[in-house]
């Protein structure tokens, strides 16, 4: 059987996945401490990562103001993929919007979508979050933090930032990849992707080709997914490929 895992509110459910027969069965639910935001696996399989608060993104309650609960919580794995708690949750600044760890999953990475932000945090012996390592944190976070992600050979770390649209007389936020060097849970030097300055530019979600320096960009509000290249410790500043994901493009 696989396990599978989601979540409505503060709740994780863990179902049993039959491939097979194509059916889940409910198995049991854990509570975080208030709502998920997102979940990641430590690489040995035998904890998970969940990030969670009691912010809402404004766009679903524009006049509540920002929560004070902000938590990543560390749940041990089961063999048959039972959930439980594990050591206390790590406390954060603000709203967690997108968490992961790095390829040893000796730290994890948290993304801060307002304020914009970035923070990593050690992984002790015992699969528990520990403290953070640098107070600092980078400087240059862009505008709307949406996914932080860690490259494969673990030297660089990538922090999509969505920007914002173009709205109610406000103009358009630009969109970027902010490109850190990356060592030991410790974040380097910053360059920044961002193509016509970023401008028509709203990224949201990266992934890694597995054996080619590729990047693979999903650019939601221009509806297209992008190729980048990678060269050493940077990342080209203009896509290899663009394709478009609808159908009828100009037919919004």
């Amino acid at each position: 059987m696989i396990s599978l895992y989601a979540s409505v509110g503060p709740e994780l459910t863990h179902y049993y996945l039959d491939v097979d027969a194509g059916t889940l069965s409910r198995k049991a639910t854990i509570a975080a401490p208030q709502a998920i935001q997102y979940v990641w696996p430590h690489v040995s399989k035998k904890y998970l990562y969940v990030a969670s608060s009691d912010s809402l993104p404004k766009s679903a309650a524009p006049d509540k103001p920002p929560g004070t609960q902000h938590h990543i919580t560390a749940f041990k794995v089961a063999a048959d993929g039972t959930l439980s708690a594990h050591g206390k949750p790590k406390l954060l600044p603000s709203r967690p919007v997108h968490i992961s760890t790095d390829i040893p999953s000796k730290h994890v990475l948290a993304a801060f979508n307002s304020p914009s932000g970035l923070s990593v945090y050690g992984i002790n012996a015992d699969g528990t979050v520990g403290e953070e390592v640098s107070k600092a944190g980078p400087s240059d976070c862009g505008i709307f933090a949406h996914q932080v992600r860690v490259a494969l050979d673990n030297r660089m770390v990538i922090l999509v930032t969505r920007g914002n649209e173009a709205a109610d007389g406000k103009p358009e936020d630009p969109g970027a990849l902010k490109i850190f060097r990356y060592s030991d849970g410790h974040l380097g030097d910053c360059a920044t992707v961002a193509p016509n300055g970023g401008h028509g530019f709203g990224p949201r979600h990266l992934d890694f080709h597995p054996t080619q320096p590729w990047i693979y960009l999903s650019i939601e509000i221009q509806n297209q997914m992008m190729l980048f290249r990678r060269q050493g410790d940077a990342v080209e500043a203009a896509p290899a490929f663009v394709k478009e994901t609808l159908l009828e493009p100009g037919n919004i």
